[in-house]
């Protein structure tokens, strides 16, 4: 049986390798073009040491100086001996430009464009080869902006598995996929994607979760959503979304759906409030929770600050900053959803 294992490099960059029957994560990689750092292949030296944050594997055969009983305890492993009987994640402690790989392109055909509000859009791709641009719940993809030079970032709003791949954009004035979308945008336009990237991803459920998202924010927090309808989380999981507007607020639709099917899922939303004056003590779980946030950089330092102040240090705090192309734009969902 085959797996697939996601390499995810310090610069964001996201390789995907299939690794076969007792085949290890390093020689699918090399078959594959992607150098990750080796120095020996036979568990010796420790330089492929990674951590793996979500799967299972046979850990296979090294020496103490390579990797100590704590590491591998940790969830540290070598690839040049790992063999996966799940999919992986692995973190590799180098760049994608050092293990002489890169993001992949990848084209696309626009197939739905949905308005949903005044100031939001969805719109979903069909890649040429769905097989080929595999992604991990939470992460983006450079869009270009068809018919210009400019490419924007954004996050999909539609799960690893899904035959499409969606996003949720946030309208601004001089926007310029703003613009496209508004003004030019056809069900049959062709555009390309590069990525995946970020390190903002799900990780495996091992404690209770904490998601909040600002604005488009709820995109990353919906494909997230998506992967826990076949994979359910082994601990509660609340979601608290924050706009700035009634008119910003969209797919909550989605979330009550999500609400019904997801064990122990539950959510909140909230319009020109902070998104922390709607938690609660039984969200943080005093610490033992995984923190992920993405909005605007004001609101993800806000949460920041308001779980220092209640003296809270989470087990994990993953976050994502993004800012509307608009300084104006920028300012008013800062302001409103952090």
């Amino acid at each position: 049986m085959s797996y697939q294992v996601a390499l995810s490099f310090e610069d964001g960059i996201t390789r995907f390798v299939t690794c076969g029957p007792d085949e290890t994560v390093a020689d699918a990689s090399y078959k594959a073009r992607i150098n990750i750092p080796l120095d020996c292949r036979d568990g010796a030296c420790g330089t492929c040491k990674s951590l793996c944050e979500s799967g299972s594997y046979d850990g296979g055969d090294y020496i103490e100086e390579a990797l100590t009983d704590e590491e591998a305890a940790q969830g540290y492993a070598l690839p040049c001996q790992m063999t996966p009987q799940s999919d992986l994640v692995l973190r590799i402690p180098t760049t994608s430009d050092a293990a002489k790989t890169a993001a992949a392109t990848y084209g696309a055909t626009l197939v739905a464009l949905e308005k949903l509000s005044e100031t939001t859009v969805a719109f979903t791709l069909e890649p040429d080869d769905r097989a080929a641009p595999a992604f991990l719940p939470g992460q983006y993809v450079n869009v270009a902006v068809p018919g210009t030079d400019v490419t924007r970032s954004y996050s999909f709003s539609s799960g690893p598995a899904a035959s499409q791949v969606s996003f949720l954009v946030r309208l601004t004035e001089d926007g310029t996929m703003s613009g496209y979308l508004r003004d030019r945008a056809q069900v049959g336009d062709r555009l390309e994607f590069t990525g995946p990237m970020g390190s903002f991803y799900l990780r495996e459920s091992r404690r209770p979760a904490l998601l909040l998202a600002g604005g488009t924010g709820l995109a990353p927090m919906l494909s997230m959503l998506e992967k826990m309808t076949t994979d359910p989380p082994a601990h509660p999981v609340h979601l608290v979304y924050g706009v700035s507007t009634d008119e910003d607020l969209v797919r909550l639709e989605a979330l009550a759906d999500y609400a019904a099917v997801i064990p122990g899922f539950t959510y909140d939303h909230c319009v020109k409030e902070y998104v922390t004056a709607r938690l609660r003590p039984e969200h943080l779980h005093d610490g033992e929770v995984d923190v992920y946030v993405c909005g605007p950089p004001p609101m993800v330092e806000g949460v920041r600050t308001h779980l220092q102040e209640q003296g809270i240090t989470p087990a994990a705090f993953h976050h994502e900053k993004f800012a509307p192309s608009g300084t104006a734009a920028a300012a008013e969902l800062a302001g409103a959803a952090r």
